[in-house]
Order: structure tokens, then sequence, then C-alpha cells
């Protein structure tokens, strides 16, 4: 991705599900545009293939293995940039599962609580712990990757939808309490990506069809 449009010389940033997909491409964009860059996620060697790419670059980099379920490594992970880099500048919230798809109705409550857990509560805990340091900075960024399903219902993506509606909820209350300290608090709404988490649907022709009937150009 093209970054000249941007500059983030000296800056900071955390991205969950750095490995692949959105996350990587924003962790090598924002490398590209001057960052240092810390990159979590579940799987270390995928992250090493990534920091290695950033490093290419020039920047710095750094792999956290964590699980965004487990408010442990969430804390762990801070601790760890934070160490490094001593400070915080921009936080990219982008981890997520959607283990399963079906109707609401019939969802299984483990399945709807590891999505919540995941995709909901991992981003409110992080941005409580990056906040509080952004805070005392008196400045920074979080970005909340949130989607097109947290505005309206696809079907058969009912825990996940919901979850992301939540997201947008979370980035507005943030954003109205955070900003006294200069911290901007945003979030981006992507409809289907190709990468390898949609693959399910963007490889169906059928959804894609339909998908593209309602993109006006």
């Amino acid at each position: 991705m093209d970054a000249s449009f941007l500059s983030l010389e000296g800056k900071i940033a955390l991205i969950t599900g750095g490995s692949r997909g959105i996350g990587m491409e924003t962790a090598l964009t924002f490398a590209d545009a001057g960052a240092a860059v810390a990159i979590a996620s579940r799987k270390l060697p995928d992250l090493e293939a990534v920091a290695n790419k950033i490093r290419a670059l020039g920047r710095p980099a750094l792999t956290v293995s964590a699980h965004a379920r487990r408010p442990e490594d969430l804390m762990a992970l801070v601790e760890k940039v934070m160490e490094t880099f001593g400070r915080i500048d921009i936080l990219v919230n982008n981890a997520a599962t959607n283990p399963g798809m079906g109707p609401l109705i019939e969802a299984d409550e483990k399945l709807f609580d590891q999505i919540m857990e995941t995709n909901l509560k991992g981003y409110f805990l992080l941005s409580q712990l990056v906040g509080r340091i952004m805070m005392t900075q008196k400045n920074g960024v979080i970005i909340n990757v949130s989607s097109a399903a947290g505005v309206s219902p696809a079907e058969g993506l009912g825990p996940y939808c919901i979850s992301k509606a939540g997201i947008n909820m979370l980035t507005k209350t943030l954003a109205m309490e955070l900003g006294p300290y200069n911290i901007r608090v945003n979030a981006i709404a992507p409809r289907i990506v190709s990468t390898g988490f949609s693959r399910a649907l963007w490889s169906n022709e059928k959804l894609m069809e339909q998908e593209y009937r309602n993109v006006p150009l």
C-alpha cells in the first residue's frame, strides 16, 4: 500500500491481529510511513514473517504472542511494548474471530461468548490499558476495526454483527471520554475484504454477486 501521503516518523504503533490480512497490511503501511510497529497475534512464527518485512523497510518491529481473549496476555503485551519503546502513539484493535455461521436463533452460547470476548471485550480491555497510557502522554490515536456488518445485519453472521455493533458504540464512548486528553478514537467499517479471515464470504459467487449489486460504482 502506498504510504506517501502519510508521515508517522517517530511514532510507535501497536496492532493486534497483525500476522495477516488487514492487520498485516496496516503494519506494513505504518512502517512504510515511518512508524516503529509492535504486532500481536497468537502465532509467533507468522508474526516474525511480518516483522521481517517491517525491518526490511528499515523500521523497528516487535512481535508478541497474545490471545485477545486472555486479559493477562493483553497486560503482558502492553508491558512489553512500553518496555521496548517507552510509549504508544497508535493502537489498532484488529484481532477478530467468527468461527461459525448460521441463524442467530440457533447460535451456540459458547460460540457467542467466544466472538464477544475476542471481538468486543478484547478491544475494550486493550483500549483501557493503552488509553490510560495515552492519557498520561496527553496524545494518542485508537483505531478500532469494525465492519459494515455492525451497521446492517448480514445473514448467518448474527453474533459477529452484534460484536461489531458493540465496537461502534465502544468507539463513540471512548472518543467522547478521551477527546479532552487529545486522544482521537475512530473506527473503520470494511465490507468484505479478500483476506483469509473472510474467505467463506468472498469465495461464494452468489453472495458476491449480491454484494456487487449494492456497490454504485
